[in-house]
């Protein structure tokens, strides 16, 4: 065997020792987000995630959940940041110190709908507790997600405040996500609380309509949260960081602001005072 025989096998080694140490190199330039069915069904990271790849080199790989799913994600470091609407579930992931860091990220509102003749009267409504309390108590059907999501956990605390508690018969949980719900609630004609970009980007209304909006109460803001490092210090927190301050950044708040659908947005930008 010459010289020049025994170098080839050695090379071709060589190349494939190389190409599969930067096909494992690729494969750790990603992060796991944690976030909710609302941002990954209106299609928002489908626009917003390459903006940021191609600034970074990162890609994000989304696990969409409810809220309190991502949480328990986030409690078990299965994933290496999160980005969620529930205020109070965040503030107390940093208590429990499995969250290091909450940013404002983004907000919109929730909606009220219903059948679009509207038994209950919610249009005539005061505020978003009046609605509630007019729906408990014509007894109209209301479709609750049930699962423990960032909109379930607000249609929660508007029962609690305007006093009621949802009974059977006209209360229905299905255990759902939101554009399962949405469908539900128009086979049966049912009131529902939903987030609006759900809502613009769900297809199937039938007798659906937006009866109920504008309140304060209505209000919706989702926050990034970065893991602790010393809770779990396996996950991915360079990368995740970059995401994370990608998002309030001037480039990540614009790619927010410019999605919409038929014109319309869905997320406005509110980190401009961070």
């Amino acid at each position: 065997m010459t010289r020049h025989d025994r170098l080839i096998p050695l090379a071709l080694a060589l190349g494939l020792t190389y190409s599969l140490g930067a096909l494992h190199a690729d494969e750790k330039r990603h992060i796991t987000l944690g976030s909710t069915t609302s941002t990954e069904q209106s299609g928002l990271f489908a626009a917003i995630v390459p903006q940021f790849r191609e600034a970074t080199g990162i890609d994000v790989r989304v696990v969409a959940v409810g809220t309190g799913q991502a949480f328990e994600i986030g409690r078990r470091g299965d994933a290496d940041a999160l980005l969620v609407h529930d205020a109070e579930g965040e503030a107390q992931l940093i208590a429990d110190g499995y969250a290091s860091e909450r940013l404002d990220v983004m907000v919109n509102d929730f909606v009220i709908i219903g059948p679009s003749d509207d038994p209950a009267d919610i249009a005539e409504a005061d505020d978003a507790l009046d609605a509630f309390s007019r729906i408990a108590a014509y007894g109209s059907p209301f479709a609750s997600r049930g699962d423990d999501s960032g909109t379930h956990r607000a249609e929660q605390r508007l029962w609690h405040a305007a006093g009621i508690e949802a009974a059977d018969g006209w209360y229905r949980e299905l255990g759902s996500g939101m554009g399962a719900t949405l469908n539900t609630a128009a086979a049966m004609d049912a009131y529902l609380l939903s987030d609006r970009a759900s809502w613009l980007t769900f297809d199937n209304r039938q007798g659906l309509a937006i009866l109920f909006e504008g309140d304060d109460a209505l209000v919706n803001p989702y926050a990034s949260l970065l893991l602790d490092r010393e809770r779990h210090p396996h996950l991915k927190h360079g990368l995740a960081e970059q995401w994370h301050r990608w998002l309030v950044s001037e480039q990540g708040q614009a790619a927010i602001a410019d999605y919409a659908i038929d014109g319309e947005p869905l997320f406005f930008p509110n980190a401009e005072t961070q």
